[in-house]
């Protein structure tokens, strides 16, 4: 007796079958118990089996829940101010250089109490959660010092709580240099290496420490501190690179085998190839793109050449992607950046769930898995690609209850 069974509903598993890179059932169905995925087949193959509750979902699409695998969603504030003055014709480095960016937020997100923070980033959660998200990672980087970003980890950790939703807390570890320490880019990096990661690793509040490795950010030799440290401290690694510049962030990412690369905009074939050899994952996030009005797109031709695994994520921000709309994400990757609709989906499932490093347990439809997924009212799966900001599913289900 299961406790749940889904029927009449088409399935888009996002693992490979024999026709069907997306695993594609049709007249399929989903049975679940203690909130995993028992059994999942064409109606015929489950007919016999009992459930305490039987859906009917006439004729819907099934897919996993959507996996939001780069935000981030914890900060104070807006930074609607310079929306308009990069709509004046400000670039992302003059608005950092006025005081603007990273550095606002960061003022912003200090004067704001935990319950203020919560409470702010709580709405932007249920946002994604209403486009079909089922799990999120959630980046701390507006602490920019030990305290600070402990606190903003545990304020992610405490998001999740109470909440139909995964959340999987990232150390954004270099993010920006505080003005105060201009003059000590090394000191500072040492409190990081030294304080920092030490800390979040022993709180254990954090999966993965992040980078930013850009010109107006911190060096390659400055992340492959951190990166060392991360590693021995038993954290996975992640990289925003190659977003405004080629500083070969990539291909040092996939040497301490990364779960992921962000951005990717400069990327170039040695990268590429290294990643593809580490099987890091490239997340493109095509809000930043839209939001900076970049023209220079990431190399989608290279890594399907590579077989370099593709996710999709919304980058969800206060400065470069105010984004909260997953299904938006989906289309933007498709419109502006190549992406077929099976490229974009399986890059908000399966490939988002390879770059948290939680393949094992989410982001395809498989005995085993956890039973998180979106029921859509769609034709066609090709409509994920195709509206412009699709509200999200009809049903979201998360450990098998609807959510």
């Amino acid at each position: 007796m299961w406790d749940r069974l889904l029927v009449d509903c088409n399935i888009a598993c996002l693992e490979d079958r024999p026709g069907s890179p997306l695993g594609l059932i049709e007249n399929g169905a989903i049975g679940i118990t203690d909130g995993k995925i028992v059994r999942v087949g064409k109606r015929t193959e489950l007919a016999g089996y009992r459930a305490k509750q039987v859906d009917a979902l006439g004729g819907a699409w099934v897919t996993p829940g959507l996996i939001d695998c780069h935000t981030h969603l914890v900060f104070g504030g807006t930074r609607a101010d310079e929306h308009a003055m990069r709509r004046a014709g400000a670039t992302y480095e003059e608005i950092a250089k006025a005081g603007g960016g990273i550095a606002s937020t960061v003022a912003r997100t200090a004067a704001a109490s935990d319950d203020e923070l919560l409470d702010q980033s709580r709405r932007r959660l249920h946002a994604l959660m209403r486009g079909g998200c089922t799990t999120i990672e959630v980046k701390s980087g507006y602490g920019l010092d030990t305290p600070s970003e402990l606190r903003l980890l545990r304020i992610a950790g405490q998001l999740g709580k109470d909440e139909a939703v995964r959340i999987v807390p990232t150390l954004l570890a270099l993010h920006a240099l505080p003005a105060d320490q201009k003059d000590r880019r090394a000191h500072y990096v040492s409190e990081i290496v030294d304080k920092l990661i030490p800390e979040a690793a022993k709180q254990r509040i954090a999966t993965s420490v992040d980078a930013f490795c850009e010109g107006i950010a911190f060096t390659p030799q400055e992340v492959e501190r951190v990166f060392k440290v991360a590693a021995h401290h038993g954290l996975s690694v992640r990289l925003h690179a190659e977003q405004l510049s080629n500083q070969h962030g990539a291909a040092l990412a996939a040497k301490y085998r990364a779960l992921s690369a962000d951005h990717l905009e400069h990327l170039d074939e040695v990268g590429a190839k290294a990643m593809a050899a580490a099987g890091t994952v490239a997340v493109l996030l095509p809000g930043a793109f839209y939001a900076l009005q970049e023209e220079r797109k990431p190399p989608v031709a290279l890594l399907r050449k590579h077989k370099v695994p593709i996710a999709v994520a919304t980058d969800c921000n206060p400065g470069t992607s105010p984004m909260l709309s997953p299904t938006l994400a989906i289309n933007m990757a498709c419109t502006l950046f190549g992406l077929t609709p099976e490229e974009a989906l399986a890059g908000m499932t399966v490939n988002a769930a390879r770059a948290l490093g939680l393949a094992h347990s989410i982001g395809t439809i498989a005995a085993g898995k956890q039973a998180d997924l979106c029921v859509w009212q769609i034709e066609s799966l090709s409509e994920l690609g195709y509206w412009v900001g699709l509200p999200g599913p009809e049903r979201r289900i998360f450990g098998g209850k609807d959510a």
